[in-house]
């Protein structure tokens, strides 16, 4: 099948080297010009684990391409995918659609035989309607159908997400299309990856529930954490008591200083605009967003809480700056807040991240940045891990206690036991874990 990606970003790029490799031929297009450039010098513009050289093979198998011009592409190819940009709009919090409508346009007037168009960006519900009329609008003879086949990409896993999927969601009632986009997912039935089809509209509005029940899930288990803290417990044997319950299930139960990334805030943000739109209250995913912002400020206090409630004049060191592991990805990260209430509070903030700090330095230009863990705790008052990264798992925790001026560690992923770091001397504090140890 012949391809054409609208769009280099993560899920573009992610999305057509993954199509390339199942063997389609597929050409991504951007407009901006450097990128282009850089991704046919083999320059990968996101850290995503195992994507250059993914990008690479296909590159050299001919499978995959890159260019600014849009036209060639579109009009020779089967389906035409949409994975533009659609973060929130300025003022309201409403999804900025004009990227997905710009390239709505220009792609109808490449259209030339039967071609089904896919919106693949996050898109509000009724997004596909529009896109389909400004199709037919500039090009009224065209033999197209659009559909909707969002994403579900874990940033850090995305490679393995699109190869071995839960579901594959397809959002048409056209038999044409469903054949289509069939073919195009038929590499996966190996995998017995299901593909779902529904109407469109349904497509668009299952992606963002999805995204607002982890959002929930995450919060949830955030709100745990606080009362296991006050009351004794043990938020992690907590979070696997009831995760073992499979309606509940594992994953997303994890407590820590809340959600971030370019999916989560920006959704369920989206999903409230529509909501009051259709005169709609989601009360739940309006309270998931004002306890996961303040949350966030929350971390800068209990750093501070750690020191005896005075920051000013101490020096505190950041470990993880990203919203996760195995991303450079800096957006609406937890790492903002946090460092922004420290500094706010009189403190001094080193940080070492081993993926994000370019990404970081024009959100956090107040910061000193390091080369390493070790060098970032070296005089350090209190050390505070953020980011889960597999770095930070397995530190030399004699060798950190004598970098640092004081001991005092405040893990907000909980990484380590707070038996083990006593032992060796540390003033260990968690996230929904008892105050002393067992």
């Amino acid at each position: 099948m012949k391809i054409a990606m609208i769009g280099t970003g993560y899920v573009g790029l992610v999305s057509g080297a993954c199509f390339a490799d199942f063997g389609h031929h597929v050409v991504c297009v951007d407009k901006d010009a450097d990128k282009i450039a850089a991704l046919r010098n083999g320059e990968i513009p996101i850290y995503e684990p195992g994507l250059d050289e993914l990008v690479e093979a296909n590159v050299e198998a001919g499978r995959l391409q890159f260019t600014e011009d849009l036209a060639g592409p579109v009009s020779t190819a089967d389906a035409v995918f949409i994975a533009v940009g659609t973060p929130s709009r300025r003022g309201d919090g409403h999804a900025d659609l004009s990227y997905v409508y710009a390239a709505a346009r220009e792609i109808a007037a490449a259209l030339k035989d039967f071609t089904v168009v896919v919106t693949k960006s996050t898109v509000p519900v009724g997004t596909g309607d529009e896109v389909e009329r400004l199709i037919r609008e500039a090009n009224p003879a065209a033999n197209v159908v659009v559909a909707s086949n969002p994403e579900f990409l874990r940033e850090g896993a995305a490679i393995r997400d699109f190869k071995f999927p839960d579901r594959i969601v397809v959002g048409t009632n056209d038999e044409r299309a469903r054949k289509v986009l069939g073919d195009i997912y038929r590499p996966l039935s190996l995998n017995q990856a299901p593909i779902m089809y529904t109407a469109r509209r349904t497509a668009e509005m299952i992606k963002y529930a999805a995204n607002a029940f982890l959002a929930t899930k995450i919060t949830f288990i955030n709100e745990i954490a606080d009362l296991s803290e006050k009351v004794g417990a043990d938020v992690q044997e907590v979070a696997r008591g009831i995760g073992l319950d499979n309606r509940i299930g594992t994953k997303f139960l994890h407590a820590g200083p809340g959600f971030g990334g370019s999916c989560f805030p920006k959704d369920t943000r989206a999903l409230l605009k529509i909501a009051l739109d259709h005169d709609i209250q989601l009360r739940i995913v309006d309270a998931v967003l004002a306890v996961n912002e303040n949350r966030k400020r929350a971390m800068a206090r209990k750093v501070a809480a750690a020191l005896g409630g005075q920051l000013r004049g101490k020096t505190v060191a950041v470990l993880g700056l990203t919203f996760k592991p195995d991303t450079d990805d800096m957006r609406e990260a937890p790492s903002i807040p946090l460092v922004t209430g420290l500094l706010d509070m009189g403190a001094q903030v080193r940080a070492f991240d081993p993926a994000g700090m370019d990404q970081a330095r024009p959100e956090l230009p107040e910061i000193e940045y390091c080369a390493d863990a070790y060098a970032c705790a070296r005089d350090a008052d209190a050390l505070v891990i953020v980011t889960e990264w597999v770095q930070f798992r397995a530190l030399d925790l004699d060798r950190l206690k004598r970098e640092m001026r004081q001991p005092v560690m405040i893990d907000l992923r909980n990484i380590y036991r707070r038996d083990d770091m006593e032992a060796r001397g540390f003033i260990y504090e968690s996230v929904g874990r008892p105050k002393i140890s067992p």
